[in-house]
């Protein structure tokens, strides 16, 4: 088994420098996965991931080897664990916190279907900052079919870790043990008792064998058995402790230690670096932080951090994503004031809203897929007191890749359904000028939105002119209106030269600000008798359908073309071929324009 796992180690460092991909997180439990498969049987036994990006060894596992030259490609295998793909797969898991309320739903079906089967659920450290974790561990209640295994990977593995901690869990996790230790506790129930004096002492009693039998942890005062830290790349050792566990009395909590990025050497030093990497040479590998390449968010993090040097009351949050949202730049400036409150959306929405109340002026980057999380503290903490809370939302839009669990295609609606303003700049000059506008100026709830990645140069060609909309170059006797914002508007351009040469003159409309519909918008809008309008958000209750009501209120009879993204089916592929799937690119945009016309003469 060792000589296995080092193979897939070698083999994932490989492929996912080639395809991109998690990377550091996957190298950390490729002995745990090795050793759950020895022990298991799949798919009668389920296994889920907390979250689901460190899932690559189980999908070599059950036969998917060849589909890791498309990781998270189009046609090819995801990047998460996928039920359409295997039987194996218990269930989709993009977001952290989740899985073991789902995992706890999955062993209680279990029980009322009299089905066999162990439910194991490996969650990270991290997820441990969400509190979902913990409203799921206070349901737990007698699962004697559930495994939570805990993969600790903040610490390296210490000398409470060796030989005599070693000993200590081989004792503890013995059937022997284990039915000496639930024979104690059936005697210690039955011990009679009379008034409430003597009930008190005799509890604390028990409560005091309890804890002399074995160590008590919050985990076992929450119902688990508590075995560990196990050294967590020892796959002798973790297949001996799990098959051990396969007679069980309570809902287990085996707690591992782990190394993330064992096995690659700059993943070890960096993880945070390497937990999600595009291809990679790994032969000249830099240091972001020091060479960062240009990106929305790098360029956000470092406006943000220029920003605070002159407001001093500016503070940075975000939910374990101090790298990805560029608020390492923030923080290296002011320390004082970034706060990374942890795999925790809920608590850094609310955290802010006090923050706000105190008269700071915090804002809060998360990605857009992970804003989702905090709605109600959004609605009910943010915007019923109208707070000064700036909404940083990265990745707006389409995301490649990770497919449907990470598409940032919800935040314009539900922050304009709760009359949230929202500003989407489409190149670095603009995001600069609004970034600064919501900060120093703006008040109350206020959103930018942000592309994934670099700038487009048909984009970043555009002049930053300070209006919520412009009209991009407009040609007199047009009377085609291509209307977008964001990245989405590189589409708009390249379909109005595909008009053009099809004899049709088409002018662009680029929004900057979203919500509410910029003032003039509908009066610039309605002398042409065509409208199309294209957004990578969803369809239902975005700015195409505000937009084109709005026309509708103002009188105007033309005819409204709307481009959104249709949430039924979401891709894990490249951004140009999501365009293309959703008819957001050029080519689609033109050929419904055409169609139109055709009816409209015919």
């Amino acid at each position: 088994m060792p000589a296995l796992c080092e193979e897939i180690r070698q083999f994932l460092i490989k492929s996912v420098s080639e395809t991109g991909g998690h990377l550091s997180s996957n190298l950390g439990v490729v002995e745990l996965t090795v050793a759950l498969h020895r022990v298991l049987d799949f798919p009668q036994d389920k296994l889920l991931f907390d979250v689901g990006h460190q899932c690559y060894t189980h999908k070599l596992l059950t036969g998917r080897r060849a589909g890791f030259a498309q990781l998270r490609r189009k046609n090819g295998i995801s990047g998460f664990p996928s039920p359409e793909e295997s039987s194996c797969d218990a269930f989709i898991a993009g977001h952290g916190s989740a899985a073991l309320s789902t995992a706890i739903g999955i062993a209680r079906a279990k029980k009322l279907k009299n089905e066999p089967g162990k439910v194991v659920v490996i969650v990270g450290d991290g997820a441990f900052t969400g509190g979902m974790v913990y409203e799921g561990m206070n349901n737990v209640s007698k699962l004697n079919n559930l495994i939570v295994i805990l993969n600790d990977n903040k610490m390296s593995i210490s000398k409470n870790v060796g030989q005599m901690a070693n000993y200590l869990t081989k004792l503890r996790t013995d059937p022997k043990y284990s039915h000496v230790k639930a024979h104690m506790e059936t005697v210690l129930e039955r011990i009679p008792v009379a008034g409430d004096a003597m009930v008190k002492v005799l509890q604390g009693g028990k409560q005091l064998i309890r804890r002399g039998i074995y160590k008590s942890t919050m985990f076992e005062e929450m119902g688990f058995q508590y075995i560990g830290p196990v050294n967590g790349h020892d796959v002798d050792m973790l297949t001996h402790t799990l098959t051990n566990l396969r007679e069980q009395y309570a809902p287990i909590f085996l707690h591992i230690v782990t190394q993330k990025g064992k096995g690659l050497k700059p993943a070890e030093e960096n993880p945070g670096e390497f937990h999600a990497v595009s291809s990679i040479d790994l032969n000249h590998l830099t240091n972001p932080e020091l060479s960062p390449k240009d990106s929305f968010s790098s360029t956000f993090g470092c406006a943000l951090a220029d920003l605070g040097d002159d407001e001093p009351r500016l503070c940075g949050i975000t939910a374990a994503m101090k790298y990805g949202t560029g608020l390492n730049f923030f923080k290296h400036r002011h320390p004082g004031r970034f706060f990374d409150v942890g795999m925790a959306e809920e608590h850094a929405v609310s955290f802010a809203a006090g923050l706000a109340s105190q008269g700071l002026l915090p804002v809060v980057a998360i990605y857009s897929t992970f804003f989702q999380r905090a709605y109600d503290q959004i609605i009910h903490d943010v915007n019923l007191m109208q707070l000064d809370v700036l909404f940083a939302v990265d990745r707006a839009g389409l995301v490649p890749g990770d497919g449907a669990t990470h598409q940032g295609i919800y935040d314009v609606a539900f922050f304009s359904n709760v009359n949230i303003p929202v500003f989407a700049p489409a190149n670095y000059a603009e995001l600069r000028y609004w970034l600064t506008y919501l900060v120093r100026e703006a008040r109350g709830p206020r959103t930018i939105r942000y592309a994934r990645g670099e700038e487009n140069p048909a984009l970043a060609a555009l002049p930053c002119t300070g209006k919520r909309f412009d009209l991009l170059e407009p040609d007199a006797g047009a009377r085609i209106a291509l209307v977008s914002y964001g990245a989405e508007t590189e589409e708009i351009i390249a379909a109005r030269d595909l008009l053009a040469q099809n004899g049709q003159q088409a002018d662009c409309v680029k929004l900057t600000q979203l919500y509410p519909l910029p003032d003039g918008l509908c009066d610039a809008l309605t002398p042409y008798d065509t409208i199309l309008f294209a957004e990578d958000s969803v369809r239902t209750g975005s700015i195409g359908e505000q937009l084109g009501f709005a026309l509708q209120q103002c009188g105007w009879q033309g005819r409204y073309l709307l481009h959104a993204v249709d949430n039924t089916h979401l891709l894990h592929a490249n951004v140009p071929e999501l365009r293309k799937d959703q008819q957001l690119d050029a080519a689609a945009l033109c050929t419904d324009i055409l169609n139109h016309l055709k009816e409209k003469q015919a």
